[in-house]
């Protein structure tokens, strides 16, 4: 089993689509809003959806590795890399535009 058949499986390819969903909310509502129109005093709608996309890929991340780590860990690993990846892309602009 190859990395791209591995990464066919829901559990492998939902967590990246996810991250990328969290940087689309992101640089949509920078694009609407700007920089200062992100920084309330009380979160907006954005980043509850960011918060939850990211939230909601843990269990698929988990069960990812679960699953396959023992099965195939040769395969799995660089698909769990991609997932982080993706997770830490999505959480780049929010560290670094202190948001």
């Amino acid at each position: 089993m190859g990395f791209s058949t591995m990464l066919k499986h829901p559990s492998a390819f939902l967590p990246v689509a996810m991250s990328c969903a969290a940087i689309a909310v992101v640089m949509t509502s920078l694009a609407i809003l700007g920089v200062d129109g992100i920084r309330q005093p009380d979160e907006g709608t954005a980043a509850h959806i960011w918060q939850l996309l990211m939230a909601a890929q843990l269990p698929f991340i988990a069960y990812f590795a679960i699953t396959w780590l023992p099965r195939a860990p040769r395969q799995a690993l660089p698909v769990l890399a991609l997932q982080a990846g993706a997770g830490l892309a999505a959480l780049a602009p929010v560290f670094l535009l202190h948001l």
